[in-house]
């Protein structure tokens, strides 16, 4: 949509005066299906954002703020984002296969078919987060805090669960632990059992 590399540069600029100005200057970011390997997005803040279909692929985004964005159908595939902020943004339809994500805050966040496939989630903040056929599938999500997390037709097969936190506090309405083709679904309290189970034997 835009070729012009200089106008999303301006479009970053922007972005961060009105941050800085808590709004009074500058504009808040949107952008739609632009490839962000080029930019070094190190000296840009990209919370509070419209990033829609939006490619992050392989960049290194540690500790990144990304908090409070829509950043729906945008894809992370192998990208660094150890101990990014993710809190209520809105991460649905985003494709975060491969990616590490350990120790990162996802607090908040909506997740409807969010693909975590392969991904390391290890320590990760997953508090209150709504996550509704979000793909888990051989995702790391070891010692990971699910308190008042939403788990709805949630797919877990392959998933490393050891030592997961707040699975009682947790509202698990249903987890697929077979295939998208085959799927094998538990529902409330076998769902919840299924999982207290597995972080403790995963």
């Amino acid at each position: 949509m835009y070729n012009d590399i200089k106008e999303i540069i301006l479009k970053l600029e922007s972005h961060r005066l009105w941050i800085e100005t808590i709004g009074e200057q500058g504009e808040k970011l949107g952008i739609d299906e632009i490839d962000l390997r080029g930019f070094n997005l190190s000296q840009y803040p990209i919370d509070q954002a419209y990033i829609t279909a939006c490619v992050f692929d392989g960049m290194n985004l540690n500790h990144k703020d990304i908090s409070s964005s829509l950043l729906c159908s945008s894809t992370f595939i192998s990208a660094n984002l150890e101990g990014a902020d993710f809190c209520k943004s809105n991460i649905s339809y985003v494709d975060f296969t491969d990616a590490n994500i350990k120790d990162a805050r996802l607090a908040d966040t909506e997740c409807i078919k969010t693909v975590f496939v392969k991904a390391d989630l290890s320590d990760a903040n997953l508090v209150a987060g709504l996550f509704d056929k979000t793909d888990f599938s051989n995702t790391i999500l070891i010692n990971a805090d699910i308190r008042l997390a939403t788990f709805e037709g949630v797919l877990l097969n392959g998933a490393k669960l050891t030592g997961i936190r707040g699975i009682e506090e947790a509202f698990i309405k249903s987890i697929n632990i077979g295939t998208l083709e085959q799927p094998v679904i538990l529902i409330g309290e076998e769902a919840r059992n299924w999982l207290k189970d597995n972080s403790l034997n995963n």
